[in-house]
């Protein structure tokens, strides 16, 4: 039996993977959350064998927990799922060595297919965000996009910015608006967070 740990905040998307999953023969749904924080406690107190992660979770996103939990659990195997398949969500994945990134709009087989492939070894990427992920490299954010951020990490406001580039106030926020839409981030910090880790900036 292979043992599962659901890690999904909406909760009707939640329960419907749960139960999708438990008419597996070979499948037992041993813990659901819906915060990222709770995803190590829960997996320490019920050992799965593999934790299926929505990516964007409350508190702790699901890459950063993909990581933590390894740590914690390195015998336990990680796929993330993901509404979107962004060039930063990709090249972060298979950075941090995970064990599977799907799309959440893969049918239910997939996953199930994928989280016995994974059981047995396998990495499980979807080919078409990995191909994209090679083809863009770390080619996220335009130069200009990647100079606002790096100011802003270096811990310009958007005045600063604006006078030291010659820019508006409103062309440098909308930047950083754009940056942290394309690196499928919380916010300016998780974007500058996200960066450093993928070698953006």
């Amino acid at each position: 039996m292979i043992r599962l740990l659901i890690a999904e905040d909406v909760q009707m998307v939640r329960g419907a993977l749960v139960a999708l999953l438990r008419l597996e023969p070979d499948f037992a749904v041993v813990a659901e959350v819906g915060h990222g924080d709770d995803i190590v406690p829960a997996a320490r107190r019920t050992l799965p064998d593999v934790a299926v992660l929505d990516v964007g979770l409350p508190g702790t996103d699901g890459l950063t927990a993909a990581a933590e939990l390894r740590k914690a659990l390195p015998e336990s195997r990680t796929i993330i799922l993901t509404g979107m398949g962004g060039p930063s969500v990709i090249r972060r994945s298979l950075d941090a060595r995970l064990d599977g990134l799907l799309l959440k709009d893969s049918p239910p087989e997939r996953l199930a297919a994928a989280i016995r492939d994974v059981m047995a070894g396998q990495r499980v990427f979807d080919p078409g965000m990995t191909l994209d992920a090679l083809e863009l490299g770390t080619q996220i954010l335009t130069p200009r996009e990647a100079e606002v951020l790096r100011r802003t990490a270096d811990g310009h406001d958007a005045p600063h910015i604006a006078k030291e580039l010659h820019l508006s106030v409103g062309t440098v926020r909308n930047y950083l608006t754009a940056i942290v839409n394309k690196l499928n981030a919380r916010n300016r910090v998780d974007a500058i967070r996200i960066a450093r880790e993928s070698g953006v900036i």
